[in-house]
């Protein structure tokens, strides 16, 4: 045998220096969970260059938004992200509120930062849940896609009449109030579902020596390529950089509220993981100090150039018209 491996070798020692492979992967692959194609220069299972290729999935979220209203905009913000549509409505919304000079209520404000979060940690679960699949961690993506669902079926749906695509926010204001029952509920989502659930990923993943073999050191990003690249989010707060819009630059009521802004070390795989989980249970803290707060009053501005008349003035009124 080993005269074949050392046959044309004079010195009889193996060269076992080769070339990188090009790998393709995508557009449409399972590791991509999107239609993007990537241009991977590989060495045996080590990456070492990665070249991106977008634009398989363009909306043209901006040209369409030429020919529609303000409020029919709304309904291609969910698209944008479909895991956590709502936020996308909510950040769409401020910006054309900002450039109208509309201040919506207190209690919109509130019910505005609840589905925030919710969505926040609705991401963040199947962020981390579908990694775990690609790791050969099965478990984990159940234990969060339980939760997942409840949310959905307890707070989303009853909230907003469908699941993924909602339209829920309005110009001044949202599509209606919060239904009977809902404010106790979501305590109940949060304490009896979300809470369990990352308890249980963390039991299964924080001090797993598999786990940690395969993300601490993969994939670092130092603060200074983060910015530079135009990170965001637990991405960028990964690398150590303490960035977070609700703290650096409050909107909505964010500034009422008492959390924490959990950053990394090496920013890498391990540290983008542990600052999801811990911005989970900031997001738990921040939903439930919001139910505490919840003001009465009305969730629209009163204002018809933006938000359509009750219906009984209208039939009862020409004002209304």
């Amino acid at each position: 045998m080993a005269e074949i491996l050392t046959k044309g070798n004079p010195g009889g020692k193996l060269d076992m220096q080769a070339e990188p492979v090009i790998l393709n992967i995508g557009p449409s692959h399972p590791a991509t969970h999107a239609t993007l194609r990537f241009i991977a220069e590989m060495d045996g299972e080590t990456l070492l260059k990665l070249t991106p290729e977008f634009g398989y999935l363009h909306r043209c979220f901006e040209k369409e938004s030429e020919s529609h209203t303000w409020t029919q905009v709304v309904t291609y913000t969910d698209r944008l992200n479909y895991v956590s549509p709502l936020m996308n409505n909510v950040g769409y919304a401020m910006a054309v509120e900002k450039l109208c000079g509309i201040e919506v209520t207190e209690r919109c404000k509130y019910v505005r930062v609840l589905i925030c979060e919710i969505s926040r940690i609705i991401d963040h679960m199947v962020c981390i849940g579908t990694n775990m699949v690609d790791l050969g961690a099965l478990t984990n993506f159940w234990y969060f896609w339980k939760p997942r669902e409840e949310a959905y079926m307890k707070l989303i749906e009853p909230l907003t009449g469908t699941r993924l695509t909602t339209g829920y926010t309005r110009i001044g204001g949202m599509q209606w109030d919060l239904p009977e029952g809902w404010v106790e509920t979501c305590r109940n989502v949060c304490k009896n579902s979300f809470l369990p659930a990352i308890k249980d990923v963390n039991a299964l993943l924080t001090k797993n020596r598999i786990f940690i073999d395969r993300t601490m050191g993969v994939g670092p990003i130092s603060k200074r390529d983060a910015v530079a690249m135009g990170f965001t989010g637990p991405c960028l707060r990964a690398a150590g950089v303490p960035l977070d819009l609700r703290k650096d630059q409050p909107y909505l009521v964010y500034d009422r509220f008492d959390f924490d802004i959990p950053i990394g070390e090496q920013g890498d795989t391990c540290d983008r993981y542990m600052v999801r989980m811990e911005e989970m249970r900031q997001s738990v803290r921040i939903i439930e100090q919001a139910l505490d707060q919840l003001p009465g009053g009305p969730i629209n501005v009163d204002d018809t150039r933006y938000l359509l008349p009750d219906k009984t003035l209208v039939y009862t009124t020409i004002e209304g018209l």
